[in-house]
């Protein structure tokens, strides 16, 4: 191994300093690097998926996926494994000439990738091995002259690279070959191997896959087995799942990667999991179960707490594609998967565990349960009422936006008069029994502490407040929405809500799609005219507009427009995937830009970014104060800020279950949860940080707030401190020492 390893040292040497030139040193860190790859990279792929068909596309898919295997997972287990050090921190002199990467050194990521990509384009087109091993062997070759590499790693990470690729490719087609032919016999039938997808003439069999199977000399072929019979819309609900399942297991991975930290949503009602309750001062209390439930399967960790977002996604999946299935077709329901999929509102309600999750899926429950209920005869509708009834009550214990719901309800009576005949049966009045009888506990909460709740509802909906006409708010919340929900599918929704009045009014299914709908948008929308609205308002109605949507356009398809329809159903999928990849991590959009990042004010995910260096900088200046001699504590002048500092600070983390370390400011009045929890005011003597976060666009330092000064002896600034990330400013916060908490 010393023979080796001298003989690695030598190559490196030779390479890195003997053929040093002017040439080189330009054309060497271009290879490794540049902008242009990732644009270059998505036309190549445009390109292959154009011409190549269904070919194209399997390539593809098997590309990403050994991509994704190897760099995404493998390589870094075996360098952290391996622990090699890079040249440049191991060796004197050596020309480093691109950024110092801060992994270990073995494999070479970038030669495995490439002999990967190399491997799996020469299974599906032999020629292009002409274009790929070259660029491949000058990657390989430009991280050693770079300087980031030894020659062993580049050799190691292309052996690996080729190995995994094979490996790849023949464990999915083995799994194929078994699978494909029970569930899926219509595709197998097409291709029963991946490896040849899109089988070609005779007179191009030098491009066919190398592992296709070849029959010997002479040999009569083999015979297809035949496959049993399954119906095409059994297939779309197949493939339906199958996007389901790999759509999970893609979010689990993702929120176990730790790309993205907690909203502040998420970690305060991660303290309230701490604290269980009948109810809370602006939410029911399913959130708080939720995450209780999350953090004791996985622990108090990002993974814990989001673990049901994904699994509440998987499940409404199934729901509706089987909704579909049985009122529709299947194939509809499988594009409205993709549909949902590719909208970024809905996206970030697959990762993010805050309440609407929750509410969007007792929403929808209920509306496809209630379905069932009103198509039944009264004598047999009483089960499905009674399931309508317990989804609208724990739709009430994650949102109070539920209760649009019986308004939803009686417009759909209004409309459809076939269905008042529930009026004269139990069933309709037991679901309205157990709705009441679980929104109890929040019922009880409320009348303990004093309605609080109906008046912080209230009050972010802006009653009580002067109306001043105004179309600023109604612009904000259309174009929000219309941002959100994809503007295809946005105006798609919009064009079939008003069209199928005057087409398929008559249609039960569809009215009751657009009752289910309709009313709580439209409320919205008119609140618009007089207050500002959160574009996750309207969370629960998007759904049931969008099985308007997808219905109607399916009719439509069905008459004839299938053409115009399909161009624009392709570019609102493409559209949409692109920005709910980028929105998952931001970070890629240097990658296609040369290394310029968004502007901090225009990234999506800087809610969710530099929350622990927030709470290192609010624990280091706490460490300072307690130099001092005395306890301290830490207070915070938003109830988000509290729950960040309180989930990334470890300390704090260790002893929020006990007396805890970080405090909202005290108030003499319910502003949030804080107030009903023990205070800060029962620590006379002991100290305290307070830590005030900037206006982002105005970040003008403000005085220490006057009730602060009368609680502590002294009240002294500590300055104006600046989180990062990746270079650029995501807040600033301001900082207080206050010392000696006076006796109340």
């Amino acid at each position: 191994m010393h023979s080796l390893e001298a003989l690695d040292i030598a190559v490196f040497r030779f390479i890195n300093g003997d053929l040093a030139n002017p040439v080189l040193d330009v054309l060497m860190p271009f290879v490794s690097g540049n902008a242009f790859f990732f644009p270059l990279l998505a036309l190549a792929a445009f390109a292959v998926l154009w011409k190549g068909g269904v070919r194209g596309l399997v390539f593809l898919l098997m590309l990403a996926a050994v991509i994704a295997i190897g760099d995404g997972w493998l390589c870094k287990e075996i360098k952290q494994a391996v622990g090699r050090e890079r040249p440049f921190l191991a060796l004197p002199d050596v020309r480093c000439l691109i950024g110092r990467g801060g992994s270990p050194s073995l494999p070479s990521n970038h030669a495995a990738n490439w002999f990967a990509a190399t491997t799996v384009a020469f299974l599906y087109y032999r020629r292009s091995l002409w274009l790929m091993l070259p660029l491949a062997l000058m990657v390989a070759f430009s991280r050693v002259y770079n300087g980031v590499h030894y020659p062993g790693d580049v050799l190691a990470g292309a052996v690996l690279g080729s190995g995994y690729a094979i490996a790849t490719v023949w464990l999915l087609n083995s799994i194929w070959q078994a699978v494909g032919r029970r569930w899926f016999p219509l595709c197998w039938e097409s291709f029963p191997s991946v490896l040849a997808p899109n089988p070609r003439p005779p007179s191009e069999a030098d491009d066919e896959p190398q592992f296709a199977p070849r029959a010997r000399p002479g040999a009569a072929p083999a015979p297809a087995p035949a496959a049993r019979h399954v119906s095409l819309d059994e297939h779309w609900l197949r493939l339906g799942y199958l996007v389901i399942a790999l759509l999970l297991l893609a979010r689990l991975c993702y929120l176990a990667s730790g790309v993205i930290q907690l909203s502040e949503d998420e970690s305060y009602q991660w303290l309230w999991s701490k604290h269980l309750a009948l109810s809370y001062y602006s939410k029911p209390p399913l959130i708080a179960y939720t995450q209780f439930l999350g953090t004791s399967l996985w622990g108090d960790n990002e993974f814990g707490v989001r673990f049901f977002s994904p699994i509440i996604a998987a499940i409404l999946s199934v729901i509706t594609i089987r909704f579909f299935a049985r009122e529709l077709n299947a194939r509809a329901g499988f594009f409205l998967l993709l549909i949902v999929t590719a909208t970024p509102m809905l996206a970030v309600g697959s990762v993010l565990m805050t309440v609407d999750p929750l509410s969007v899926l007792f929403w929808t429950a209920a509306m496809l349960s209630g379905w069932r209920a009103v198509r039944s005869e009264p004598s047999a509708a009483l089960g499905p009422w009674l399931w309508t009834g317990l989804w609208m009550g724990l739709g009430f214990l994650s949102k109070y936006t539920q209760l649009f719901q019986l308004l939803c309800w009686l417009v759909f009576f209004c409309l459809h008069a076939p269905a008042r005949k529930h009026f004269r049966r139990p069933g309709l009045y037991l679901a309205l029994l157990v709705n009441v009888l679980l929104a109890s506990p929040v019922l009880i909460w409320n009348h303990q502490h004093g309605w609080i709740t109906y008046y912080s509802v209230a009050d972010n909906a802006g009653a009580g407040h002067p109306w001043t006409p105004t179309l600023s708010f109604f612009l904000e919340f259309i174009g929000a929405e219309t941002g959100l929900l994809n503007p295809v599918f946005f105006v798609a929704t919009v064009w079939a809500s008003v069209s199928f009045w005057r087409r398929q009014r008559r249609n039960p299914l569809f009215l009751y799609f657009f009752s289910m709908g309709a009313p709580l948008f439209l409320a919205y929308l008119l609140l618009s005219f007089h207050s500002r609205i959160f574009p996750n308002w309207i969370a629960p109605s998007i759904l049931p507009l969008f099985c308007l949507m997808t219905a109607y356009w399916d009719a439509r398809l069905r008459l004839g427009m299938g053409e115009s329809i399909k161009r624009w159903l392709a570019l609102g999928l493409v559209l949409g995937f692109v920005v709910v990849l980028l929105a998952h991590n931001t970070d890629w959009v240097a990658k296609f830009t040369g290394g310029h990042r968004l502007p901090i004010g225009l990234d999506p995910l800087r809610r969710v970014l530099g929350w622990s260096e927030t709470a290192r900088i609010a624990g280091d200046r706490r460490n300072d104060l307690l130099a001092e001699g005395k306890p301290v504590f830490i207070i915070a002048d938003h109830y988000g800020l509290a729950g960040e500092i309180s989930f990334y600070l470890p300390e704090a983390k260790a002893a929020v279950k006990e007396q805890p370390m970080v405090y909202y400011q005290s108030s003499s009045f319910p502003r949030n949860q804080f107030y009903f929890w023990p205070s800060y005011t029962n620590r006379p003597g002991e100290n305290a940080i307070f830590v005030h976060e900037l206006d982002r666009v105005d970040p003008k330092p403000i005085p220490a707030p006057d009730l602060l000064q009368k609680e502590f002896q002294s009240v002294t600034e500590l300055g104006v401190h600046e989180v990062l990330y990746r270079g650029q400013i995501v807040r600033r916060l301001q900082v207080f020492a206050c010392r000696t908490l006076k006796t109340h």
